[in-house]
This record gives structure tokens, C-alpha cells and sequence, in this order.
């Protein structure tokens, strides 16, 4: 890293539908370094706007959801170029759904992933949770190789009891059952580090609401979209952030600042 930087992630629920809502206002004022965005909605780049494609100055690159329309997807947007972007992870989970996109700047990794949700039936619980043991699986292989490793993305799940509003209501729905929320614990135990908690110890802060609900006006919320860090890179991250005032979408961005290396 050869400067401070400013790293985003949001989950935009549909990048057409965020387009409609302001994104190209949005991200045309580059006040981020980048941006990384899940759930795109689009199996095929053909039939986005120039606009979107090609973001004033940014780098954008796409990972595709083609198993079927209107699903899944992620893409990033980042003002320095990557040495490699990958979005092939062997014949596992990590390819299948355009779930995730890595990009290696060489001095770190940055991984930007929509984890599955596990609400759908047991079938799809079982599959979030076999997702998140070969994404460890694979997110530790990185660290051997002495990078300093960044993820993101919405991770469908609320670590603790402050990261929702009601935990109680919430604790045999998917997305804070315990089973789950195992899986975040084991990210710790690798030596991952939820970079929000670095700066944060208050409740009431939440980056995902229920529209149908109007959650979002009473601040009836979830904190399911992270950011987290290496060891290594932990001491590197200057702040961590929700941009809670961002509209458009039932999610909205969250954020790290990091110091070069």
C-alpha cells in the first residue's frame, strides 16, 4: 500500500436498481479508494450502462452469478489496478454463484465475498455453512504466503448480541443462529479480527434493515457487512465506519481506513 487508504464495501441489492437510486452520483465524487459490491444482481456485464462499466476513474471488474438471473454477484471498484484478479477457486463453493472476487495488489489481498444466506431451507443453511468452512479453509492458505489479507462483504450473519437489534427474537433465525455465529468465532480463532470492534464497543449501529418493515426508520437493524483483517494488517487499519446516512438499498456501505505499510 503506497498510501492511506479508503476502502468500501456494500451490499447494493441490485447494481441496476442502485444505479436508478444515485451509485454513479455516488461513486463518481472518488472519495473512496475502493469499493467493493455484493449482490449485483446481473449474470451478464453486456447488459449494464457504459456508465456503470466504466465508472469514472475507476478499475471495475465483475464476478457473475450465471447459474440463473438476477442473483448473487459482486464486482469491485478500485482506482489502482490489481496485479491479478481471480474469480476461479478451484471446483468448491468459493466458484459457484459469482459469491466472491479477489484482487492482489501485490503488498495485500483483498477478498470481497457475498456469503450465502441460510434462511431459504436447511439445504441452503447447510450450504452457508460448508461455504464458510472452505472460504477459512482458503483465506487461511493466503496468510501463508505472508500477505497482508483483507475481506469484506455481507457475511449474512451478526457476530454478537450488539450487532442486531434483537438478538432474543432472533436466536433460531438464520443469520444469528449459534451454528452460524460459530463460524464467525472461528474466524477469531484464526486470527482474523472484525475491524468495526477495533473502534466501536456501542450497540445501534447496523448496516442491513427490513424494508417491508420500514426497520430502517425505527433503526430496527442488523450489523451483518464487515470488514475484517489479519493480525498482521489489524495494526495498519487507522478507523472503521457505517455510512448509515447512504440510501439506496436495504443495506448500506461500510467502511476501513488504512496506513501504508
Amino acid at each position: 500500500m503506497s498510501k492511506e487508504k479508503t476502502l468500501l464495501s456494500w451490499n447494493v441489492n441490485g447494481i441496476r436498481a442502485a444505479e436508478r437510486k444515485g451509485f454513479l452520483n455516488w461513486i463518481d465524487k472518488g472519495l473512496y479508494d475502493i469499493v467493493c459490491v455484493q449482490e449485483t444482481k446481473v449474470n451478464d456485464t453486456s447488459l449494464l450502462s457504459d456508465a456503470v462499466l466504466q465508472t469514472n476513474g475507476y478499475h471495475a471488474y465483475w464476478n457473475c452469478a450465471t447459474e440463473k438471473k438476477g442473483y448473487s454477484g459482486v464486482a469491485v471498484y478500485t482506482k489502482e489496478e490489481p496485479l491479478v484478479v481471480k474469480t476461479d477457486f478451484g471446483k468448491n463453493l468459493l466458484s459457484k454463484e459469482g459469491r466472491m472476487l479477489e484482487c492482489d495488489f501485490d503488498d495485500y489481498i483483498l477478498l470481497n465475498i457475498y456469503f450465502p444466506n441460510g434462511g431459504m431451507s436447511p439445504e441452503r443453511l447447510a450450504y452457508k455453512l460448508e461455504f464458510y468452512k472452505q472460504f477459512l479453509r482458503y483465506v487461511q492458505s493466503l496468510r501463508k504466503k505472508c500477505k497482508h489479507v483483507i475481506f469484506c462483504g455481507d457475511l449474512n450473519t451478526a457476530h454478537g448480541a450488539i450487532d442486531l437489534a434483537r438478538p432474543k427474537e432472533n436466536v433460531e433465525h438464520s443469520g444469528f443462529m449459534p451454528i452460524e455465529r460459530e463460524w464467525l468465532d472461528r474466524f477469531v480463532e484464526a486470527g482474523f479480527v472484525d475491524t468495526f470492534r477495533l473502534f466501536h464497543q456501542e450497540g445501534g449501529q447496523y448496516s442491513y434493515w427490513d424494508m417491508k418493515t420500514r426497520a430502517r426508520d425505527r433503526n430496527v437493524g442488523w450489523r451483518i457487512d464487515y470488514f475484517w483483517v489479519d493480525d498482521l494488517t489489524k495494526k495498519l487499519v487507522i478507523d472503521a465506519f457505517i455510512l448509515s446516512e447512504v440510501m439506496g438499498s436495504d443495506h448500506c456501505p461500510v467502511g476501513i481506513r488504512i496506513k501504508s505499510i
